[in-house]
């Protein structure tokens, strides 16, 4: 039998299965944690100039003696100069102050309002005022790494496995996590926070590759759906603990522990079955096969996978060249790249150019995690009725539609919830499109092909932001452009092949083989017989369809 044979058997989403799926989505929760985590590490906060020791206040508690230094070094605002006085300049002296009296900047250092953050990176670090821009140099820097993470570990998880891998990148992310916390210069944080972007990318893309791996068909599209759920869940855990923890290096140590504790259980978690056999490691295969019947009172052969699986194991380490080798794994793998690449630019298009909710910060950003959870419901039931190509087409273009409506719309509710509608779609489209991936890409080189793909939206993440700037040539082109992307990213996602109901392709001649349409030669006008477009040393593999 295959596997999937075996696990229509067995249950395709049995009591096992789902411990097994529900701990290794845990990990979601810190990878959450680690990528939204500078919101709050390096929240914004007011800050003026810092009066002389020698300038002494009457003042009983820290904000009445803020409010008097602050008084003595604070110009006001110009409103014809964009140098933000009150923020990065004092006066020359500070007797006999007048309206016109001469600025010069800050010489004695910053103080900062501690109103909502008792510390944070940028005062830290002091990135303020002439180094305001090296505060964004770091989430780019770690968006860089995520970018990294997705071709690296995806390839090691095809090599040594996908368990082995996990445990080296949940290492990696609670370990570096527990230095920053401790690091004393701006150029470090950056550093460790590149690395634990390669770490935590590693594990939220290879946990979505088992999850789709562990279970059988009925229940790929929800256990690929959930992963993104578990997420949204610790987008809205960060927000509580932010709340909670205000100061950086706490919280930064707070976000580092989940991560070390999972470390301790994972090795007594099972490996991928799929990548297992994949590798020709029956016996192992089989061990895990035999505990999960066990556990559903359900007896299979002693030997239930086919013999000729071992003996078709080949030496031969596959990698992301063999998705370019072939002519129709090549298309489907551009064409997944892309999609991802825009659906992943449009989304932050949409953060980036809504208005201000004007609501707690928060509040806010546990809403910003809410609405994941509804999104990724609405694809689970979408894509099981109607298919994932349809569904991925619908999302992307709606999403920008309602990109290209928020040009027409003023600020205010409307707009705002046409935006939320957006983000609500494009949510939804990461459900659509990782799960349509997972199943496209064979085996063999599926964490691989995941990590192409992911790096394409990370490569997307990073321009998304870039791409505003032309809004200097035309304030609406930024968002003409991201609707322009989704039009094409939705048409050229119609031309995948539909895997609704379909098994996994096991190989990379299965993978090949997968949605090759048949094609009639023709010779002086006369139809010959139909033939499937796959070389003749092809044909005798099993297609999966």
């Amino acid at each position: 039998m295959k596997l999937d044979d075996v696990l229509a058997r067995i249950g395709e989403f049995s009591p096992y299965q789902l411990w097994v799926y529900h701990w290794y989505c845990m990990l979601a929760f810190s990878v959450a944690f680690h990528h939204l985590g500078q919101v709050f590490l390096g929240g914004a906060s007011d800050h003026w100039c810092a009066p002389p020791d020698t300038l002494t206040t009457n003042c009983t508690t820290l904000d009445e003696c803020q409010l008097q230094n602050s008084s003595f070094s604070v110009p006001v605002d110009d409103e014809d100069t964009a140098r933000n006085e009150h923020n990065c300049m004092q006066y020359v002296s500070y007797f006999n102050v007048t309206e016109d009296a001469p600025l010069e900047e800050c010489t004695n250092g910053y103080e900062f309002d501690h109103s909502q953050y008792t510390n944070t990176i940028q005062e830290d670090f002091t990135l303020v005022c002439k180094h305001k821009r090296s505060a964004a140099l770091a989430q780019s820097v770690y968006f860089f790494g995520l970018l990294v993470g997705s071709i690296f570990f995806g390839s090691v998880a095809d090599r040594i496995g996908r368990k082995p891998t996990l445990i080296i990148c949940a290492v990696l992310q609670s370990s570096l996590g527990l230095i920053t916390a401790f690091v004393q210069s701006f150029a470090a944080y950056v550093c460790l926070r590149f690395l634990i972007a390669t770490a935590s990318m590693g594990i939220y893309l290879i946990t979505f590759v088992f999850a789709t791996e562990l279970v059988g068909l009925k229940w790929r599209n929800v256990a690929g759906n959930v992963v993104p759920i578990y997420w949204g869940l610790g987008i809205m855990l960060l927000a509580f603990l932010g709340y909670l923890v205000r100061d950086w290096r706490k919280l930064q140590i707070v976000l580092s522990v989940p991560t070390a504790v999972a470390v301790i259980y994972m090795p007594f978690l099972p490996e991928s079955v799929r990548w297992l056999l994949s590798q020709g490691e029956v016996a192992k295969a089989e061990a895990i096969i035999h505990r999960a019947a066990r556990a559903s009172k359900v007896t299979i052969p002693e030997h239930p996978f086919d013999e000729k699986l071992e003996e078709e194991k080949s030496d031969r380490k596959y990698t992301a060249l063999d998705l370019f080798r072939t002519p129709n794994l090549r298309k489907k793998t551009l064409n997944v790249m892309y999609n991802w690449f825009v659906v992943v630019m449009v989304y932050f298009g949409l953060s980036l150019s809504t208005a201000d909710l004007g609501i707690d910060p928060y509040v806010a950003f546990m809403l910003s995690g809410l609405v994941e959870i509804p999104a990724r419901i609405f694809s689970i039931f979408a894509i099981d009725r109607f298919g994932r190509r349809p569904i991925l087409a619908f999302v992307i273009l709606f999403g920008g539609a309602c990109c290209f409506l928020t040009v027409f719309i003023a600020p205010g509710v409307y707009r705002v919830t046409v935006a939320m509608s957006g983000k609500f779609a494009l949510t939804a489209a990461f459900g659509v499109v990782y799960v349509y991936s997972a199943e496209l890409f064979p085996t063999p080189v599926r964490s691989a092909g995941m990590g192409l793909a992911s790096m394409s939206g990370r490569l997307g993440s990073v321009i998304s932001p870039l791409a505003l700037v032309i809004s200097d040539i035309w304030e609406p082109l930024p968002l003409v452009l991201f609707s322009s992307l989704s039009v094409t990213a939705g048409l050229l996602g119609l031309l995948l092949p539909e895997t609704m109901g379909t098994n996994l392709p096991e190989t990379i001649e299965e993978g090949e083989a997968f949605g090759k349409k048949p094609r009639q030669n023709k010779s002086n006008g006369d139809a010959h017989e139909l033939k499937v477009a796959a070389d003749d040393d092809e044909v005798d593999e099993k297609l999966v369809v």
